[in-house]
């Protein structure tokens, strides 16, 4: 388990510039918001998720989650079929709070080009280096506000 600047950022995942995490089983992707994005945003009050058997592409939004604060987007961190929905979410929003890797997971995708998109989604340094700009960026942000 990585610990990035107080942030909970699990070595075994994917992580896609837009705060997705993917989990990645055979050619099965389970698809998340990280532990950033869930704390930046406060509380989650509504997910607005695509269908099953919806394709979708790399970088694609595909949905959207929102909090008491703003609207935040929901990208596919890679291409392929949803084949499952949380559907928990319906109910329960604040999972993706609680439990952003485990309860608060949000669909998986059957990938259809895993080996050459895994390659654009980070992992271990080059994730500690985003998290540190993105930690930037929000200051900057709440010292405008």
């Amino acid at each position: 388990m990585a610990d990035i600047k107080g942030y909970n950022m699990p070595d075994e995942l994917y992580y896609h510039k837009d705060h997705a995490w993917a989990r990645v089983e055979g050619t099965k992707v389970t698809v998340g918001m990280n532990d950033f994005f869930q704390k930046e945003s406060g509380d989650i009050v509504f997910v607005d998720l695509p269908e099953e058997e919806d394709d979708v592409e790399q970088g694609e939004i595909c949905g959207k989650i929102q909090s008491r604060k703003w609207i935040g987007k929901l990208v596919a961190p890679v291409s392929g079929e949803i084949v499952e929905i949380n559907e928990d979410l319906e109910e329960d929003t604040s999972l993706i709070n609680s439990d952003p890797y485990g309860k608060g997971w949000i669909l998986v995708i059957e990938a259809s080009d895993l080996d050459s998109e895994l390659g654009s989604l980070m992992q271990g340094e080059a994730l500690a280096d985003f998290i540190n700009d993105e930690i930037k960026i929000a200051e900057e942000e709440k010292a405008k506000a």
